[in-house]
């Protein structure tokens, strides 16, 4: 019912003269707030006015429970996150995308940061190689392919894919050889880098309804790429390798040498000098460099993070029950081999599946005595015995992959339902 008089709304808190009374509950609402939710539930998007965003703190402690080192590059993508966040909500129309290119050697972590980036800002996540792609209408994936991947990871939702996220790999190997233009066409470099570009500055662009190539004669869904952001990822090989020959001379002190860390900045001149083209470069104004993981972060990626090695491995243990420990010494000793591997994060997982294989092959028999006799020895008694067994990765275990295992009987009398017991 309408109330003429002069009342408050119960939900902006102004006093109108035309207020809706709910029949059941002693609220009121206004036409103008009727209007805002109704909207709202239309588009819970466009009509929410003031969105709660995790600030850079806030993103960067998140970042840091699953990223080990690589601060700098962190706060950089912390602040990028909050921003681009600020740019979803944003009807002013001022705020650009700032699109993000990682730099760093091979398992650095730049795949992780976007996949973090895209826990962070609970959207949909695709990774592509863009040494797969290549222009439309030549052997390989057309660049509009990545818009159908993104969608399949939405489930459809096609609104949904509109906000994601579309981090490309390996960037590096699309960079033309030398920085003067190729005369021929370059169907997987060059010319990926341009076909790129409408798609990365934010356009409306068209993907194929039942995935494959675009039809041209119908059948394709309009896609518009303005919120999404783009992160590119490469490592750059031999980008300061000039830098490097250069600084290094016998007998002399060369000034170079007093610029090292500028030198082995990456910086738009160098990143075209690589082969990334300007217009390709100017669309990622964020560029976050990523360092080789020391000896010291690898230990620790092994036990930090929240979804660390070591953590996963006891969990696979735990589930033949059988306690897994390692000793720091054994610990130090993976980081040194993953450290000489020069791969950086990957090559933990590496060398602990090789160490961990007859391990996890033995451990369902550590348990001298069978689940049946267990059972029988509780029904007669109600005592049961349980075996705990240990197993102690070593020093000695990095290398010839046996630990050391200890059992301890342990006799407890039991009450109340059976159980299985192992």
């Amino acid at each position: 019912m309408i109330d003429t008089s002069i009342k408050k709304c119960n939900f902006c808190g102004e006093y109108t003269d035309e207020t809706f009374e709910s029949p059941l509950l002693d609220i009121r609402i206004c036409s103008k707030c009727i209007d805002v939710y109704y909207n709202a539930m239309r588009d819970p998007v466009k009509f929410m006015t003031t969105p709660k965003f995790d600030t850079p703190k806030k993103i960067m402690s998140i970042l840091n429970d699953y990223i080990i080192g690589q601060e700098k590059a962190k706060k950089i993508l912390s602040v990028a996150v909050y921003n681009h966040k600020k740019r979803l909500y944003d009807k002013t129309g001022k705020i650009r995308k700032s699109n993000i290119l990682l730099a760093g050697p091979t398992g650095s972590g730049k795949t992780y940061l976007a996949q973090t980036i895209a826990k962070v800002l609970d959207v949909p996540f695709v990774i592509v190689n863009a040494t797969s792609l290549t222009q439309s209408g030549y052997v390989g994936d057309d660049v509009e392919s990545i818009i159908t991947k993104l969608v399949m990871k939405a489930n459809g939702n096609i609104d949904k894919a509109q906000r994601g996220i579309i981090y490309i790999d390996e960037i590096d190997k699309i960079g033309r050889k030398g920085s003067n233009p190729s005369i021929t066409r370059d169907v997987s470099g060059e010319g990926v880098q341009a076909a790129l570009l409408k798609l990365i500055e934010g356009a409306e662009v068209t993907f194929p309804a039942n995935g494959g190539r675009k039809n041209p004669s119908g059948g394709n869904i309009p896609f518009d790429t303005s919120n999404v952001l783009f992160i590119v990822g490469g490592a750059f090989e031999g980008m300061f390798d000039d830098n490097d020959k250069q600084s290094s001379s016998i007998g002399f002190i060369n000034s170079a040498s007093c610029k090292t860390a500028d030198e082995h900045e990456i910086t738009a001149e160098k990143l075209k000098a690589f082969g990334m083209m300007p217009e390709f470069i100017g669309r990622f104004p964020v560029i976050a460099q990523l360092e080789e993981l020391s000896t010291n972060d690898l230990k620790r990626v092994l036990t930090e993070p929240k979804d660390n090695l070591v953590d996963e491995y006891k969990a696979l243990l735990k589930a033949d029950n059988v306690n897994l420990v390692f000793e720091e010494e054994a610990l130090d000793k993976i980081a040194q081999k993953a450290a000489e591997k020069k791969i950086g994060a990957r090559g933990l997982r590496s060398i602990m599946e090789n160490m961990m294989l007859d391990i996890m092959f033995d451990a369902p028999s550590y348990h001298s005595f069978s689940p049946q006799k267990v059972i029988d020895e509780y029904e007669a008694s109600g005592i049961v015995r349980k075996m705990i067994v240990t197993c102690t990765v070593t020093k000695d275990t990095v290398d010839t992959g046996i630990p050391v295992i200890t059992k301890e009987e342990k006799i407890e009398k039991v009450q109340g339902i059976k159980q299985d017991f192992v």
